[in-house]
Parts: C-alpha cells; sequence; structure tokens
C-alpha cells in the first residue's frame, strides 16, 4: 500500500508538471490551433455514465447514491449523469420519454426527486474524491419546453413558421444558433449548474450538431466560474481545438465489434491509431468504450456485440491513450438491454469476477505513468508474422512501461517477430507472475498485460 501510494504521489506531482503552461500570445498573432488546457485530475481518470432511472427500483438520486461507496472501491473517478432535467410531454415517447427531450434547462426531474437531493448527491460526491458532469442536450430541446412559448425565433422552423424536429426524433424542436439572445440563454443555463450546483463540467450531446464556434465561447465562459471538463459527443476534431477536452471513439468501438465479426483485424486498429496522430490535436483525449446508453438500448448488450472478445476489447480501451469509460451495470458483467423510455431496473449489483476485472483495469489506469490521458506514453506496434490477428504494443513514460498482447482472434497463435520483443524483467499485471520473456503464443481471444 505504501508504494502504492507512493506512486501515486509521483503521478500528481508529475501531472502538476506536465500541465500546459499558458503562453504569451504575441499581438496580432494568429491564435494556437490548440488551445484547451485540462484539468489535472483529468489525466488518470476513469468515467462512468449513470443511467438514474433504471439504477434502482426507486430511480432516485438518493437511491443512487447509496452506491457511491461501491463506486469507490470500483475504482471510477468522474460521474457522468444522463440529462437530470424535466421530460416533455408532448409527442412523448413511451411512457417516462426520453431523458434528452429536456423541458426546462434550469429544473431537476421530478422523477429523480428534487433540486435540494441533487446538491446533496453531488456534495456527497465531492465530500468522496468524485467529480460530476452533467449530460446536456445543446441541439434541441423537448416539444413543449418553456422557451417554446416565450421565444419562438429561438427554433429552427419551416416554410410555415412552425418549429422542425431534427432527424425523426419526434419530440423534440432543433434550435436556432443563428440568434443571438438564444446562445446567451443557453450559456447562462451552463453556467447556472456550475455557479449552484459545483458540478464539474459537461457531456454534450450531438456536439457537432452545434456551431463550433458557440463551444468555443462556452468553453471560456465556463472556465471563468471554474476549469471545467467538456466531453464531445462527436468525433469531429476541430471540436478538441478550444472547446473540448475529449471526443467519442465511436470509429475503434464498431471497428472491435467489426474485428468480432470478422470484417475487420487488429491491423485497422493500428491503422486507426496512426490516423489519430494526424488528425486531433496532439493533447486532445478520445473516450474510449464499450457501449453506453445508446448502444445498450438500440445496439444490444456488449456480450451481443463482443462475445467472447469482451475482456481483451476492454483492456484495449483502458491502455490506448484516451479516458475510458464504464456504463450502468458494466461493472457486474450486465446481460440486459435496458429500454429507454419506461422503466427497467439493472437485474443485480452482486459484485463478480467482471467487477474484479474492472477494478484492476482501473488501479491500472490510476497508477501507470504510460497510460496518462492526452501526450502521454507513446504507442509502439511490435509487427508479428500475424498482424492480422495479434495487436502487440507497448507505451513508455515516466520510467514506466506497459506492455500489451491481444489476440483478437478465435484461433491460438503461436507467432514470430523481428522486433525486440525478447526483453525481460515485466511482471504479468493481471496474475503478479514475473515474466522473463515475452510469451511467443496466445490462446484465442487471450490477453495479456505486463508491467515492469
Amino acid at each position: 500500500m505504501r508504494n502504492k501510494l507512493l506512486l501515486f504521489t509521483a503521478i500528481t506531482i508529475a501531472l502538476a508538471n506536465y500541465s500546459c503552461k499558458p503562453k504569451v500570445q504575441e499581438e496580432n498573432a494568429p491564435q494556437e490551433k490548440c488551445t484547451v488546457k485540462h484539468p489535472d485530475w483529468t489525466r488518470n481518470a476513469v468515467i462512468y455514465e449513470v443511467n438514474v432511472r433504471q439504477y434502482t427500483k426507486e430511480g432516485t438520486f438518493a437511491a443512487f447514491g447509496q452506491h457511491l461507496p461501491r463506486l469507490k472501491e470500483l475504482g471510477v473517478d468522474v460521474l457522468w449523469f444522463m440529462p437530470v432535467h424535466p421530460i416533455s410531454e408532448k409527442n412523448r415517447k413511451g411512457t417516462l420519454g426520453s431523458y434528452y427531450a429536456v423541458k426546462d434547462y434550469t429544473e431537476i426531474n421530478p422523477e429523480f426527486g428534487t433540486k435540494e437531493d441533487f446538491k446533496q448527491l453531488v456534495d456527497k460526491a465531492h465530500e468522496m474524491g468524485f467529480k460530476v458532469i452533467l449530460d446536456w442536450v445543446a441541439n434541441h430541446t423537448g416539444g413543449d419546453n418553456v422557451w417554446l412559448a416565450q421565444h419562438p425565433d429561438w427554433y429552427v422552423q419551416d416554410e410555415a413558421g412552425n418549429p422542425k424536429s431534427p432527424y425523426d426524433w419526434t419530440d423534440t424542436y432543433e434550435l436556432n444558433y443563428d440568434n443571438k439572445d438564444m446562445r446567451a440563454a443557453m450559456t447562462d443555463a451552463l453556467k447556472y449548474w456550475i455557479k449552484n450546483f459545483n458540478i464539474d463540467g459537461y457531456r454534450c450531446d450531438m456536439a457537432h450538431e452545434v456551431p463550433t464556434d458557440f463551444w468555443n465561447d462556452v468553453r471560456k465562459s465556463l472556465d471563468s466560474v471554474k476549469p471545467v471538463f467538456m466531453l464531445a459527443e462527436s468525433e469531429n476534431y476541430d471540436l478538441l481545438e478550444h472547446a473540448f477536452d475529449a471526443n467519442y471513439s465511436w470509429e475503434l468501438m464498431h471497428m472491435m465489434a467489426d474485428i468480432y465479426k470478422k470484417e475487420k483485424t487488429a491491423d485497422d486498429i493500428a491503422t486507426y491509431i496512426q490516423k489519430l496522430d494526424t488528425i486531433k490535436c496532439p493533447d486532445g483525449y478520445k473516450m474510449n468504450f464499450l457501449t453506453n446508453h445508446d448502444e445498450n438500448s438500440w445496439n444490444g448488450t456488449e456480450f451481443e456485440r463482443y462475445g467472447k472478445d469482451i475482456e481483451a476489447f476492454a483492456v484495449l480501451t483502458y491502455t490506448l491513450n484516451g479516458m475510458p469509460m464504464i456504463y450502468t451495470g458494466q461493472e457486474v458483467g450486465m446481460k440486459k438491454r435496458l429500454s429507454f423510455f419506461e422503466k427497467d431496473m439493472v437485474p443485480s449489483w452482486t459484485e463478480n469476477a467482471t467487477t474484479k476485472f474492472y477494478k484492476k483495469l482501473n488501479e491500472l489506469k490510476h497508477t501507470n505513468m504510460a497510460l496518462i490521458a492526452g501526450q502521454g506514453g507513446e504507442f509502439r506496434r511490435y509487427q508479428t508474422s500475424a498482424n492480422k490477428e495479434l495487436l502487440i504494443f507497448s507505451r513508455t513514460q515516466g520510467g514506466r512501461e506497459i506492455m500489451v498482447l491481444l489476440n483478437l482472434s478465435d484461433k491460438n497463435i503461436t507467432y514470430a517477430s523481428n522486433d525486440a520483443l525478447n526483453k525481460g524483467g515485466y511482471t504479468d499485471y493481471f496474475t503478479g507472475a514475473k515474466v522473463n520473456n515475452i510469451p511467443t503464443s496466445l490462446k484465442a481471444w487471450e490477453y495479456k498485460v505486463l508491467v515492469k
């Protein structure tokens, strides 16, 4: 324990020294392309998505709060709450409606409790060392949002002057970002939850559907209240330049599912990682994940989509550059699709082997310098005679090295390599065994994480 605490202290000091210092801009000099300054606490953080409605029988903030000690032991850091606002009734889908059809940006969904209940939950989470971010829907509102009657010009309108629904989201209407007053009101609403509830940032729904310049202005405004963490549900990389700390790794998520279906290979993941170096800010984060509320409800559980390769892919989401995310129930191996518009709670919170697996991964993320998000340990892939099946790579930083071996196939593989893979001095992270030579064979779906 003492060594672990010393290591954590060393990482904290290193992160403080690592933080980007603001540069003095020369008069009339062009703006830097990438200006987002990440809060230090984000570097080794793990995100946990909270589906309050389905979390407990009660489906309230108070009932969820009873799980905070369990989540602390699990080792997650950032609690991302799906939207907590009242849900519109007009054109409501299902009985309870979609969280993403917001009726009022500055009120609480009575299904979950009161504002005071939420404030107490945030305070308790902060006392225990968690950070809290809210899911924010800025592209559209519910069909009877309080803004609609007062400010119809704040909405995109059809030729007849009626508000328009985006896509097939018939329970919502799209906001008009050409309207400066609407932008100001949206900014004030975002600041409201930081000022009054001390939240630590936002996950922004469909962020690419909102003009980037709005987000750029909002980030400055929010940071003037307190430094925040911003996560974009998007893969548009201009959002990472001045507004968001992280965006989604949808491409990786789909690629992993395609590998299990034998439509992609390990080579495709290596190509994807190389591509990221050319299209995103060097210090920008990717949120790496297996599942979330959308995937679980509409496309199936992670067990349906990744099959026997699920643990190898989970290891990948933790050891690639970025921030890993766990969705409600993922840590207990939930094999249920949760209904989106109805009450449909997680079947059981009994801890099991899956829970222990994610605890180990969270500990690895917290204590290994090579896994710092952003400009962390450099990714080096080792070439083998089985590149399509095997992904073997290392990341090294701050005197720490991690070697990851993944067999992303249903075949037992024995391989050869001309790369320097005969190094020793490792410890198998999951078993604690000393490793003097890198193994040259891996069973179907097998993974190994070696550290030194």
